[in-house]
Protein backbone atom coordinates (compact mmCIF):
# COMPACT_ATOMS: atom_id res chain seq x y z
CA UNK A 1 0.00 0.00 0.00
CA UNK A 2 2.07 3.43 -1.32
CA UNK A 3 0.89 6.41 1.23
CA UNK A 4 -1.93 7.94 -1.34
CA UNK A 5 -3.59 4.40 -0.34
CA UNK A 6 -2.64 4.79 3.49
CA UNK A 7 -4.21 8.26 3.61
CA UNK A 8 -7.39 7.32 1.71
CA UNK A 9 -7.83 4.58 4.16
CA UNK A 10 -7.17 6.65 7.16
CA UNK A 11 -9.98 9.39 5.20
CA UNK A 12 -7.10 12.06 5.98
CA UNK A 13 -8.38 15.27 4.39
CA UNK A 14 -6.74 18.21 3.01
CA UNK A 15 -5.95 21.25 5.81
CA UNK A 16 -8.45 23.56 5.36
CA UNK A 17 -6.24 27.01 4.94
CA UNK A 18 -7.20 30.63 5.16
CA UNK A 19 -4.64 33.35 3.81
CA UNK A 20 -5.01 36.84 5.62
CA UNK A 21 -3.53 39.76 3.19
CA UNK A 22 -3.84 39.44 -0.12
CA UNK A 23 -0.88 42.02 -1.68
CA UNK A 24 2.15 40.40 -3.41
CA UNK A 25 2.91 37.91 -0.61
CA UNK A 26 -0.44 36.50 -0.02
CA UNK A 27 -0.84 35.90 -3.63
CA UNK A 28 2.11 34.05 -4.35
CA UNK A 29 0.69 31.91 -1.25
CA UNK A 30 -2.29 31.33 -2.94
CA UNK A 31 -0.49 30.30 -5.99
CA UNK A 32 1.59 28.25 -3.98
CA UNK A 33 -1.63 26.21 -2.41
CA UNK A 34 -2.99 25.49 -5.94
CA UNK A 35 -0.41 22.70 -6.83
CA UNK A 36 -0.97 21.36 -2.83
CA UNK A 37 -2.79 18.56 -2.51
CA UNK A 38 -2.69 18.00 1.29
CA UNK A 39 -3.72 22.09 1.84
CA UNK A 40 -7.01 23.67 0.38
CA UNK A 41 -7.40 27.44 0.20
CA UNK A 42 -10.93 28.11 1.72
CA UNK A 43 -10.33 31.92 2.76
CA UNK A 44 -8.69 34.86 1.56
CA UNK A 45 -9.20 38.48 3.78
CA UNK A 46 -7.58 42.00 2.29
CA UNK A 47 -8.31 45.62 3.66
CA UNK A 48 -11.72 45.68 2.34
CA UNK A 49 -13.13 42.35 2.34
CA UNK A 50 -13.01 38.62 2.53
CA UNK A 51 -13.78 35.57 0.59
CA UNK A 52 -15.46 32.14 2.03
CA UNK A 53 -15.77 28.63 0.28
CA UNK A 54 -15.79 25.72 2.21
CA UNK A 55 -14.98 23.46 -0.90
CA UNK A 56 -11.94 25.78 -2.10
CA UNK A 57 -11.69 28.98 -3.51
CA UNK A 58 -11.05 29.42 -7.29
CA UNK A 59 -7.58 31.16 -6.93
CA UNK A 60 -7.21 32.37 -10.24
CA UNK A 61 -10.72 34.30 -9.64
CA UNK A 62 -9.26 35.23 -6.12
CA UNK A 63 -6.40 37.21 -8.03
CA UNK A 64 -8.06 38.44 -10.68
CA UNK A 65 -10.73 40.07 -8.27
CA UNK A 66 -8.32 41.57 -6.86
CA UNK A 67 -5.98 42.93 -9.51
CA UNK A 68 -8.81 44.43 -11.22
CA UNK A 69 -11.43 45.89 -7.86
CA UNK A 70 -9.37 45.85 -5.70
CA UNK A 71 -10.48 43.65 -3.18
CA UNK A 72 -11.56 39.60 -2.80
CA UNK A 73 -15.02 41.22 -1.64
CA UNK A 74 -16.04 41.91 -5.12
CA UNK A 75 -16.00 37.81 -5.55
CA UNK A 76 -19.67 36.43 -6.74
CA UNK A 77 -21.08 34.71 -4.90
CA UNK A 78 -18.43 33.84 -2.27
CA UNK A 79 -17.07 37.53 -1.62
CA UNK A 80 -17.92 40.24 1.14
CA UNK A 81 -16.87 43.78 1.49
CA UNK A 82 -16.20 44.62 4.94
CA UNK A 83 -13.91 46.93 6.25
CA UNK A 84 -13.84 44.44 9.52
CA UNK A 85 -12.57 41.32 7.18
CA UNK A 86 -11.04 39.25 9.96
CA UNK A 87 -13.43 39.86 12.27
CA UNK A 88 -16.39 39.44 10.29
CA UNK A 89 -14.66 36.29 8.93
CA UNK A 90 -13.96 34.78 11.82
CA UNK A 91 -17.65 35.94 12.72
CA UNK A 92 -18.74 33.71 9.73
CA UNK A 93 -16.87 30.82 10.49
CA UNK A 94 -14.93 28.71 12.32
CA UNK A 95 -13.94 26.18 10.23
CA UNK A 96 -10.48 26.89 9.16
CA UNK A 97 -7.74 24.63 10.20
CA UNK A 98 -5.34 27.26 9.78
CA UNK A 99 -4.07 30.57 8.70
CA UNK A 100 -0.93 32.00 6.45
CA UNK A 101 -0.89 35.91 8.38
CA UNK A 102 0.55 37.28 4.83
CA UNK A 103 -0.03 40.45 6.55
CA UNK A 104 2.52 44.07 7.06
CA UNK A 105 3.41 44.19 10.77
CA UNK A 106 3.15 47.95 10.02
CA UNK A 107 2.34 49.21 12.79
CA UNK A 108 5.02 46.89 14.98
CA UNK A 109 2.30 45.68 17.07
CA UNK A 110 -0.25 44.59 14.12
CA UNK A 111 0.33 41.16 14.40
CA UNK A 112 0.05 40.88 17.87
CA UNK A 113 -3.29 42.80 17.54
CA UNK A 114 -4.18 40.19 15.46
CA UNK A 115 -3.33 37.47 17.49
CA UNK A 116 -5.69 38.95 19.94
CA UNK A 117 -8.87 39.07 17.72
CA UNK A 118 -8.23 35.28 17.40
CA UNK A 119 -7.86 34.46 21.06
CA UNK A 120 -11.30 36.61 21.63
CA UNK A 121 -13.00 34.96 18.79
CA UNK A 122 -13.29 31.55 20.51
CA UNK A 123 -11.48 29.99 17.78
CA UNK A 124 -9.31 27.35 17.72
CA UNK A 125 -6.36 26.06 15.00
CA UNK A 126 -3.22 27.11 14.21
CA UNK A 127 -1.31 30.32 12.96
CA UNK A 128 1.53 31.24 11.39
CA UNK A 129 2.91 34.56 10.21
CA UNK A 130 6.45 35.69 8.58
CA UNK A 131 6.93 39.03 10.53
CA UNK A 132 10.77 39.84 10.89
CA UNK A 133 11.11 42.46 13.79
CA UNK A 134 12.74 41.18 16.84
CA UNK A 135 9.85 43.59 19.32
CA UNK A 136 7.10 42.21 17.18
CA UNK A 137 8.10 38.52 18.37
CA UNK A 138 8.73 39.57 21.30
CA UNK A 139 5.35 41.04 21.53
CA UNK A 140 3.82 37.09 20.75
CA UNK A 141 6.26 35.57 23.14
CA UNK A 142 4.19 37.01 26.23
CA UNK A 143 1.22 36.25 24.52
CA UNK A 144 2.10 32.20 25.16
CA UNK A 145 -0.16 31.65 27.80
CA UNK A 146 -3.51 33.39 26.39
CA UNK A 147 -2.70 31.05 23.31
CA UNK A 148 -2.67 27.97 25.38
CA UNK A 149 -6.16 28.86 27.11
CA UNK A 150 -7.35 29.42 23.77
CA UNK A 151 -6.46 26.56 22.06
CA UNK A 152 -4.25 27.90 19.36
CA UNK A 153 -1.04 26.63 18.18
CA UNK A 154 0.91 29.91 16.74
CA UNK A 155 4.13 29.39 14.71
CA UNK A 156 5.39 32.46 14.35
CA UNK A 157 8.94 33.69 12.40
CA UNK A 158 8.24 31.23 9.65
CA UNK A 159 8.96 32.88 6.60
CA UNK A 160 12.75 32.85 4.76
CA UNK A 161 14.74 34.90 8.03
CA UNK A 162 13.36 34.75 10.16
CA UNK A 163 12.36 31.00 9.22
CA UNK A 164 14.45 28.36 7.06
CA UNK A 165 17.64 30.48 7.69
CA UNK A 166 17.33 30.08 11.76
CA UNK A 167 16.19 26.68 11.13
CA UNK A 168 19.02 25.97 9.22
CA UNK A 169 21.31 27.61 11.73
CA UNK A 170 19.61 25.89 14.79
CA UNK A 171 20.60 22.62 12.90
CA UNK A 172 24.23 24.05 11.78
CA UNK A 173 24.77 24.84 15.73
CA UNK A 174 24.79 21.29 16.20
CA UNK A 175 28.33 20.36 15.50
CA UNK A 176 29.34 22.92 17.84
CA UNK A 177 30.40 23.07 21.43
CA UNK A 178 30.16 26.93 21.66
CA UNK A 179 28.89 29.02 19.01
CA UNK A 180 30.66 32.48 18.13
CA UNK A 181 28.20 33.94 15.70
CA UNK A 182 25.71 34.28 13.16
CA UNK A 183 25.91 36.01 10.41
CA UNK A 184 22.41 36.11 7.69
CA UNK A 185 22.97 37.68 4.52
CA UNK A 186 20.39 37.69 2.41
CA UNK A 187 19.40 39.35 -1.22
CA UNK A 188 15.80 39.88 -2.86
CA UNK A 189 15.28 41.08 -6.70
CA UNK A 190 11.73 41.69 -7.43
CA UNK A 191 10.74 43.11 -11.00
CA UNK A 192 8.05 45.86 -9.68
CA UNK A 193 8.17 47.25 -5.66
CA UNK A 194 4.80 47.74 -5.95
CA UNK A 195 3.89 44.53 -5.87
CA UNK A 196 5.25 44.44 -2.65
CA UNK A 197 4.65 47.65 -1.11
CA UNK A 198 4.25 46.42 2.32
CA UNK A 199 7.55 44.55 2.28
CA UNK A 200 9.47 47.49 0.92
CA UNK A 201 8.07 49.82 3.57
CA UNK A 202 8.68 47.26 6.39
CA UNK A 203 12.53 47.02 5.04
CA UNK A 204 13.10 50.80 4.62
CA UNK A 205 12.07 51.08 8.20
CA UNK A 206 15.14 49.14 9.24
CA UNK A 207 17.38 51.53 7.20
CA UNK A 208 19.11 54.53 9.46
CA UNK A 209 17.17 57.65 9.42
CA UNK A 210 13.57 56.03 9.39
CA UNK A 211 11.02 54.02 11.87
CA UNK A 212 8.31 51.27 11.25
CA UNK A 213 6.20 54.38 11.96
CA UNK A 214 7.88 56.57 9.20
CA UNK A 215 8.16 54.06 6.62
CA UNK A 216 4.65 53.22 6.86
CA UNK A 217 3.43 56.93 6.71
CA UNK A 218 5.13 57.10 3.29
CA UNK A 219 3.63 57.89 0.33
CA UNK A 220 4.14 55.54 -2.87
CA UNK A 221 5.27 58.82 -4.61
CA UNK A 222 7.96 59.32 -1.56
CA UNK A 223 8.96 55.83 -1.87
CA UNK A 224 9.30 56.26 -5.51
CA UNK A 225 11.69 59.15 -4.74
CA UNK A 226 13.49 57.45 -2.10
CA UNK A 227 14.61 54.85 -4.40
CA UNK A 228 15.46 56.94 -7.26
CA UNK A 229 18.28 58.14 -5.23
CA UNK A 230 19.35 54.87 -4.24
CA UNK A 231 18.59 53.24 -8.20
CA UNK A 232 16.35 50.92 -6.76
CA UNK A 233 18.76 49.09 -4.05
CA UNK A 234 17.88 49.41 -0.54
CA UNK A 235 21.17 47.63 1.54
CA UNK A 236 20.19 46.80 4.92
CA UNK A 237 22.78 46.28 7.89
CA UNK A 238 22.15 45.40 11.34
CA UNK A 239 18.89 44.70 11.17
CA UNK A 240 16.35 44.41 14.16
CA UNK A 241 15.50 40.56 13.23
CA UNK A 242 13.72 37.40 15.03
CA UNK A 243 16.20 35.37 13.97
CA UNK A 244 17.96 36.81 17.59
CA UNK A 245 15.30 36.23 19.98
CA UNK A 246 14.29 33.16 18.07
CA UNK A 247 17.62 31.66 18.62
CA UNK A 248 18.32 32.80 21.92
CA UNK A 249 14.90 31.47 23.15
CA UNK A 250 16.11 28.04 21.52
CA UNK A 251 18.96 27.80 23.81
CA UNK A 252 21.66 28.33 20.84
CA UNK A 253 23.14 31.84 20.80
CA UNK A 254 22.67 34.49 22.42
CA UNK A 255 21.15 37.73 20.23
CA UNK A 256 24.26 39.80 20.78
CA UNK A 257 25.84 37.17 18.10
CA UNK A 258 23.40 37.12 15.85
CA UNK A 259 23.47 39.66 12.94
CA UNK A 260 21.49 40.41 9.67
CA UNK A 261 21.65 42.24 7.04
CA UNK A 262 20.71 42.41 3.22
CA UNK A 263 20.68 44.04 -0.40
CA UNK A 264 17.16 44.68 -2.09
CA UNK A 265 16.78 45.48 -5.63
CA UNK A 266 13.64 46.94 -6.42
CA UNK A 267 13.93 47.18 -9.87
CA UNK A 268 15.48 43.75 -10.93
CA UNK A 269 13.82 39.96 -10.13
CA UNK A 270 17.81 38.55 -10.26
CA UNK A 271 18.73 38.70 -6.69
CA UNK A 272 21.83 41.34 -6.20
CA UNK A 273 23.66 38.37 -3.82
CA UNK A 274 22.90 34.79 -2.58
CA UNK A 275 21.14 34.67 0.59
CA UNK A 276 23.02 31.98 3.43
CA UNK A 277 23.49 31.89 6.93
CA UNK A 278 26.78 31.00 8.63
CA UNK A 279 27.50 29.64 11.77
CA UNK A 280 31.04 29.87 13.09
CA UNK A 281 32.00 27.86 16.31
CA UNK A 282 34.36 26.17 17.99
CA UNK A 283 33.84 22.06 18.03
CA UNK A 284 34.22 19.84 21.37
CA UNK A 285 38.39 19.31 19.84
CA UNK A 286 38.83 22.93 19.62
CA UNK A 287 38.46 23.09 16.13
CA UNK A 288 37.07 26.63 14.82
CA UNK A 289 34.78 26.50 11.95
CA UNK A 290 32.27 27.76 9.93
CA UNK A 291 28.80 26.06 8.44
CA UNK A 292 27.04 28.01 5.60
CA UNK A 293 23.99 27.06 4.09
CA UNK A 294 23.16 28.91 0.83
CA UNK A 295 19.62 29.63 -0.95
CA UNK A 296 19.74 28.85 -4.45
CA UNK A 297 19.59 31.97 -6.38
CA UNK A 298 16.78 30.93 -8.94
CA UNK A 299 14.54 30.50 -5.89
CA UNK A 300 12.26 33.73 -5.29
CA UNK A 301 11.51 35.71 -2.03
CA UNK A 302 7.71 34.70 -2.47
CA UNK A 303 9.28 30.86 -2.43
CA UNK A 304 11.35 30.81 0.40
CA UNK A 305 8.52 32.70 2.36
CA UNK A 306 5.48 30.81 1.70
CA UNK A 307 6.75 27.22 1.33
CA UNK A 308 8.35 27.52 4.64
CA UNK A 309 5.46 29.24 6.37
CA UNK A 310 2.24 26.18 4.93
CA UNK A 311 5.03 23.53 6.14
CA UNK A 312 5.34 25.24 9.85
CA UNK A 313 1.79 25.53 9.40
CA UNK A 314 1.02 21.33 8.57
CA UNK A 315 4.06 20.83 11.82
CA UNK A 316 1.66 23.36 13.91
CA UNK A 317 -0.95 21.21 13.00
CA UNK A 318 0.11 17.84 14.28
CA UNK A 319 1.12 19.79 17.29
CA UNK A 320 -2.69 21.21 17.90
CA UNK A 321 -4.33 17.84 17.02
CA UNK A 322 -2.03 16.15 19.76
CA UNK A 323 -3.50 19.02 21.56
CA UNK A 324 -0.52 21.03 21.83
CA UNK A 325 -1.03 24.78 22.61
CA UNK A 326 1.00 27.84 22.51
CA UNK A 327 3.82 29.81 20.69
CA UNK A 328 6.64 28.22 18.82
CA UNK A 329 9.31 29.70 16.78
CA UNK A 330 11.06 28.47 13.25
CA UNK A 331 14.16 27.45 15.68
CA UNK A 332 12.11 25.17 17.99
CA UNK A 333 9.69 23.13 15.29
CA UNK A 334 11.21 21.61 11.99
CA UNK A 335 8.63 22.07 9.56
CA UNK A 336 6.64 19.30 7.53
CA UNK A 337 7.22 19.25 3.89
CA UNK A 338 3.26 19.62 2.21
CA UNK A 339 2.97 17.78 -1.16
Amino acid sequence: MNSEQVKGSLNISPIRVGVLGFGGLGQAAAKLLAGKREMILVAVADQKGYAYAAEGLNIQQCIATYQSQGSVGYLEPVGTLTNRSIQDLLDRTQSVDGYFLALPNLPNDFIPSVAKQFIQSGWRGVLVDAIKRTSAVEQLLAMKKELEAAGITYMTGCGATPGLLTAAAALAAQSYAEIHKVEITFGVGIANWEAYRATVREDIGHMPGYTVETARAMTDAEVEALLDKTNGVLTLENMEHADDVMLEVAGIVGRDRVTVGGVVDTRNPKKPLSTNVKVTGRTFEGKISTHTFTLGDETSMAANVCGPAFGYLKAGRQLHQRGIYGIFTAAEIMPQFVK
